[in-house]
């Protein structure tokens, strides 16, 4: 329990914040029947003025909206968020199919009656956890619109055709968005409105040193930097529209070092994480070519791990 707060301590988060954090998950234990649903993100989050702001907020009863270009780790943030508050985490991710039944529930036959099957944003609901709406800017009209209520100060759920429940003090909800995807749209101000908002910023090197450092503890300093390196040119490329944000893929270039650890070359390993997300060929030789300025194609696993 004392190792998440001292993550905060390591980036020289605000004392009083994180002793009222301790006192808040003190003051709201987790239902054993949930408990698996509370556990440790696998990507650390790093960035002291974010955190301070978000924790502050979630501790005076806000929802988040966090909003940015792709890779810059909404949703490692509100993962985060999550463990630290140690709240179980319910992922609601929007897309054109998404409805209100899903979000609120539907009638299935049970026990030779006819009950409620709650849904993903009921349970969230019940039990206090932390919903992460991610891409909520894809959201249906009628899913939206059982937002509306559940976010705002009635914090309740009006069920049709049974009754309505009121959310668990501790539950709150960190919205996810990112611009300019196909089946985006603007989210309506009244929606909004029900938010405190963060711009996440991008990726720096000192954000990708630190998160690769608490990845892969074992990692050589030279090799971090490099990838580290690979990332952020990627980025600035991406951010000069010369290629897609397609290859611009945080969790894909974990993965790929994850498997150069098992042994797998690296050059191998960046093409499966990196290079070939890039469906179009001009864009991935634009992509090999700054590959090959950061990942030598000789390079071992012994050039990455001590």
């Amino acid at each position: 329990m004392e190792d998440k707060y001292l993550f905060l301590e390591q980036q020289n988060v605000d004392p009083y914040l994180v002793e009222a954090l301790k006192g808040w998950a003190a003051k709201y234990p987790v239902d054993e029947e949930v408990e698996k649903r509370v556990s440790a993100p696998p990507i650390p989050f790093y960035g002291r003025e974010i955190l301070e702001g978000a924790i502050a907020a979630l501790l005076q009863g806000e929802n988040l909206l966090l909003t940015g270009a792709k890779a810059t780790g909404k949703n490692v943030l509100a993962e985060n968020l999550a463990w630290l508050f140690g709240r179980p985490v319910y992922n609601v991710s929007f897309h054109v199919n998404t409805s209100s039944a899903e979000l609120i529930g539907t009638d299935t036959f049970l026990n030779n009656e006819v009950q409620l099957r709650r849904g993903i944003i009921y349970r969230c609901a019940q039990y206090g956890g932390f919903g992460i709406l991610d891409e909520i800017n894809m959201a249906r009209n009628d899913a939206v619109s059982v937002l509306h209520a559940t976010l705002d100060y009635r914090r309740s759920i009006d069920v049709p055709g049974y009754d309505y429940i009121d959310l668990h003090p501790a539950t709150r909800f960190i919205g996810t968005m990112n611009y300019g995807y196909a089946g985006t749209k603007e989210l309506n101000e009244a929606l909004v409105s029900r938010f405190l908002v963060i711009d996440m910023p991008a990726q720096t090197e000192d954000t990708l040193n630190y998160i690769l450092e608490k990845m892969f503890p074992d990692m050589r300093e030279k090799a971090r930097e490099q990838f580290a390196g690979l990332f952020l040119d990627i980025q600035l490329k991406a951010e000069n529209g010369e290629i897609s944000t397609k290859s611009l893929d945080l969790r894909g270039m974990a993965a790929a070092i994850g498997t150069v650890r098992q042994g797998l070359g690296p050059a191998a390993a960046v093409r499966m994480g990196i290079t070939n997300k890039c469906f179009d060929i001009f864009e991935k030789e634009i992509v090999e070519d700054v590959v090959k300025t950061r990942i030598p194609a000789d390079w071992k696993r012994e050039d990455v791990f001590a």
